[in-house]
């Protein structure tokens, strides 16, 4: 027990730095093709996405965003790492991994059929040690890092779920370039 609540606890304190660096430690901004990207991020979470047998559709059309890479690996681990961990007992577990190029900011999604989300849990979740089901291992720290990281890029992030049982959907938005705006080009 207290090799494993020392473990709990060295995991914490990693999130936890991680947490307090966002926004201060800062690696330049690249362009960053969101396929490439996500696919990375899948090989990182390979166990357990094959552990769950949970099948994974990366959209291809998805864009070329402008961001700090490793901060988006980060936030793309985490998101499809929760909509894994949180399939419950679903027969058919899947991930879909969208976007959608708008006129000012780019808009991604990580959708899953999974246990769902209560109306009124949407934004605590968010929320720094907020953990819906504290069975579920992690330490409630992911979801406040993913926020805060998509807000240090100049993004907001949202989820939209209809309840237990009915799948959610995170999406976060990603302001373009000026320059691509102006242009017109995608990002």
């Amino acid at each position: 027990r207290i090799s494993n609540a020392a473990d709990k606890m060295g995991s914490l304190l990693y999130d936890l730095l991680t947490l307090s660096r966002v926004g201060r430690v800062v690696n330049p901004p690249e362009e960053i093709d969101l396929v490439t990207l996500t696919r990375e991020a899948l090989e990182m979470l390979d166990e357990r996405i094959r552990a769950s047998s949970v099948e994974v559709d990366v959209s291809p059309r998805l864009p070329v965003i402008h961001a700090d890479r490793v901060r988006m690996r980060e936030v793309m681990e985490n998101l499809m790492d929760n909509a894994a961990k949180y399939m419950g007992d679903q027969p058919d577990p899947r991930i879909e991994i969208g976007g959608e190029d708008k006129e000012a900011e780019v808009v991604i999604h990580v959708k899953d059929n999974g246990i769902g989300i209560e109306p009124q849990f949407h934004a605590k979740i968010f929320g720094l040690f907020e953990k819906l089901d504290p069975t579920i291992e992690g330490t409630g720290i992911g979801l406040a890092l993913v926020k805060r990281i998509i807000e240090t890029h100049g993004g907001r992030i949202w989820v939209e779920s209809e309840g237990m049982g009915k799948g959610s959907t995170f999406f976060f938005t990603l302001p373009k370039r000026e320059d691509q705006v102006a242009s017109g080009a995608q990002v």
